[in-house]
């Protein structure tokens, strides 16, 4: 089972969500001909929803002739849609608020996932070998603790955890890995700890590590991790597609929400994980809209964290 799993999540792709519109029904409104969108995502649980939503036909009901393409990650999807190349895309959201920062011209169109809130069954995770002396998120400082991308969601929320446990998160050694890659280096010991998502979280555990820190749970309460975004000039242009889109995965993270067996089974059809090894995963939440007070503390962190230089304009990245 551990060598299925280590396999499955291998070729998972992993860069790392609900919408801040209402939920409407399946009968929204649809145009007479179906518009083709095209929407950048990356292959992970995250985006459970906007598959399901896609083979329930929430988003063909509403005139939209759905394309979903896979990408590594956030770093591809965003200049992807502001290119044009993608009409939405997935990204979390400290990747959007750095690149809004840097004045690209993007806007949240509605929220992806967020965190469950609960310490001891969250999605994501910081964790160290069984024999570590790593005991408590404190005694990471001075350590080498592994994130998908630096100077981003993963460090900055990994800090908080330090900080909150009574370290000194600036000691925190921080080296970038690919997800995939995490759960081997750590049972090598090439590194100290690993910050991990699923399914990597599942992998890592089924040998053998323990969890030191909730680092999403302990920087806020169901915090916001991801969100679906679009280009300001498509909002401008065409604001009634932006607007059955938001509809679309309102209702897409709604039923998702509500029926977490089919989540788990649409997960199978774009990863290679199996159905038995969706059973033990952990999913996130799908909320319908985003805690913008939890979205503030992820903004200033960004700021103390200088991810960024001022603090992100969120009234004008929020829908």
């Amino acid at each position: 089972m551990r060598r299925t799993l280590i396999a499955a999540a291998a070729v998972a792709l992993l860069g790392l969500a609900g919408c801040a519109s209402p939920a409407a029904d399946s009968g929204g409104s649809q145009t007479d001909a179906s518009k083709k969108v095209t929407v950048g995502v990356i292959p992970i649980v995250d985006v459970a929803p906007i598959y399901l939503g896609k083979e329930k036909g929430f988003f063909s009901s509403r005139g939209i002739d759905l394309n979903l393409v896979a990408a590594q990650g956030g770093a591809a999807i965003v200049p992807g849609v502001v290119a044009g190349q993608f009409q939405f895309g997935f990204s979390n959201i400290t990747s959007l608020m750095i690149a809004a920062s840097k004045g690209l011209p993007i806007k949240i169109t509605c929220a992806g996932n967020s965190s469950t809130g609960k310490e001891g069954a969250d999605f994501g995770a910081v964790v160290v070998n069984a024999d570590s002396p790593i005991r408590t998120a404190k005694d990471l400082a001075g350590k080498t603790v592994s994130v998908n991308t630096l100077k981003n969601i993963g460090d900055t929320t990994v800090r908080a955890s330090v900080r909150k446990a009574g370290g000194d998160p600036d000691k925190v050694k921080f080296t970038e890995l690919a997800f995939p890659e995490m759960p081997a280096a750590l049972a090598g010991k090439k590194i100290d700890a690993a910050w991990v998502v699923e399914p990597f979280l599942s992998v890592a555990k089924a040998q053998g590590a323990r969890v030191v820190a909730w680092n999403f749970v302990d920087t806020a309460p169901n915090l916001p991790v991801a969100a679906y975004f679009a280009t300001t000039k498509l909002g401008q242009d065409d604001p009634d597609l932006v607007k059955r889109f938001a509809e679309a995965m309102a209702e897409s993270s709604g039923y998702a929400q509500a029926h977490p067996d089919e989540a788990r089974t649409v997960i199978t059809t774009y990863t290679k994980i199996t159905a038995e090894q969706a059973k033990s995963l952990t999913l996130p939440q799908w909320p319908a809209t985003i805690d913008t007070a939890a979205l503030g503390v992820l903004a200033d962190l960004a700021v103390s964290d200088k991810l960024v230089t001022a603090k992100p304009d969120l009234a004008a990245l929020l829908p």
